[in-house]
């Protein structure tokens, strides 16, 4: 029976809630470990639906929320084999019927090729595990991990630039898009060096410096500010000055401060010369009101996402939004001054907004990237693991926190068999990872 709820899927679809769509799953997961009955099952999806409501009161819980959700009853209820199993059902053994058809499964509307590509280049490089990542790092080979890493990342921006060429002179705009944290400014900055060598110039306007003041943006029950959607910035004015600005015309773009959360205007100018093009590095740079005013012939779309394909010893894998909650919560505490947890728990707007406002636009891009680095994790689990243990006892008796713990516990779970003692200073200075933990050669 439909409850009349809604859920955000992996494709960023709104659909109706069904709980007999939970009790069937968890009676399968059951049932394939020789557990209980629907009986049981049911009255387990009820107890999820209640978890749901208290959770995610005036939000729209995501699919994977809700599978979190249906995790944590089991377990809490005594039902561990079955826990186990659902995660099974739900996700592997999809994939296994996937790789026997000769795919793997694909997430968020990448391609099933992307992939497999990077699974492979991870398999051949000997990252595709966190055993894996740990025998490079007590074999001394930690740094040409790096190096390996960094080739790769460059060689796909490489391979970008080259496709930009390839459209000839009709590109006005290059947008730069993807989800938060996925590496954006510093691909932007790689593409540009490789197009500048070709006689390219460009030239780039800071969408950041277009949020509204903070007081403006929806307050949620706990004070926090819904940042991550693309209403938060001024969507007429970007459009008004990317019009100007294609035209030859001079503008003068706002200012942002993050610490303040105040915006000033027409504080920079800006003006495109006849042989420069437009770049624009956005969180939301497929989401279509975002550019509007430029026609489609005159835009290149350059989409990045952190693809890890990195599993543990029970054969589950880093999701990449945890991959990039890591990143951001690094980035976030000394580039906007915010507490590492008060990331943690603002994640689920991130997600929510990346469901409904990013992922379904990914079919429109011309070139693919993936930022994500198998080398990082050695690194972000050293500075940022204590935070785990912390937000779980934090927030265990808060019912609307709850995201925030499963999240939390999950990213400690899948991190605390890997090694930690590596020596970060073998990561360049130009690396992509560098735009998060700092020590970057590159101005952002």
């Amino acid at each position: 029976m439909t409850n009349g709820r809604s859920i955000i899927k992996r494709d960023g679809q709104l659909v109706p809630h069904d709980r007999n769509r939970i009790a069937n799953a968890i009676f399968k997961a059951a049932a394939s470990i020789g557990g209980f009955g629907f009986e049981e099952a049911e009255r387990l999806s009820i107890v999820v639906e209640q978890r749901t409501v208290e959770s995610y009161a005036g939000q729209v819980p995501t699919v994977e929320d809700l599978q979190d959700i249906v995790e944590s009853v089991l377990m809490e209820n005594g039902h561990v084999s079955t826990a186990r199993a659902y995660i099974i059902y739900r996700h592997k053994r999809a994939e296994m019927r996937d790789v026997q058809r000769g795919a793997v499964e694909a997430t968020d509307n990448i391609p099933y090729k992307r992939i497999y590509e990077v699974l492979r280049w991870n398999i051949e490089h000997g990252c595709e595990s966190i055993a894996g990542i740990n025998r490079i790092i007590e074999e001394g080979e930690y740094p040409g991990l790096v190096s390996a890493c960094e080739e790769r990342f460059a060689n796909e921006c490489r391979a970008a630039g080259h496709r930009v060429l390839e459209h000839g002179e009709d590109v006005r705009l290059i947008i730069v898009a993807g989800p938060s944290s996925s590496g954006k400014t510093t691909t932007t900055i790689k593409m540009e060096e490789e197009l500048s060598a070709h006689g390219k110039k460009f030239k780039a306007i800071n969408v950041d410096n277009y949020f509204f003041d903070l007081e403006m943006h929806p307050r949620d029950e706990f004070g926090d500010y819904d940042y991550e959607t693309p209403q938060a910035l001024d969507i007429d004015l970007i459009n008004q000055h990317l019009e100007q600005l294609l035209a030859g015309k001079a503008v003068k773009t706002p200012h942002y401060d993050f610490h303040t959360g105040k915006r000033t205007l027409n504080v920079h100018e800006m003006q495109l010369a006849n042989n420069e093009i437009l770049l624009m590095d956005c969180l939301h740079g497929l989401y279509s009101d975002m550019t509007r005013s430029v026609p489609d012939n005159h835009k290149f779309r350059l989409y990045i996402e952190t693809l890890g394909q990195l599993h543990n010893e029970r054969d589950e894998f880093m999701r990449w939004a945890d991959h990039r909650l890591l990143r951001r919560m690094i980035r976030d505490s000394w580039s906007r001054n915010h507490d590492p947890l008060d990331t943690l728990t603002h994640w689920h707007y991130v997600r929510k907004s990346e469901l409904q406002n990013i992922i379904p636009f990914i079919g429109n891009v011309d070139f693919l990237v993936n930022s994500a680095m198998p080398y990082e994790f050695p690194v972000l689990k050293a500075k940022l693991f204590h935070f785990f243990p912390e937000a779980m006892e934090l927030y265990q008796s808060d019912l609307k926190r709850q995201d925030a713990v499963l999240r939390a516990r999950r990213i400690r779970q899948f991190l605390e068999p890997l090694r930690t003692d590596v020596d970060e200073r073998c990561i360049p200075s130009n690396a992509l990872f560098r735009e998060f933990i700092g020590g970057s050669e590159y101005v952002y």
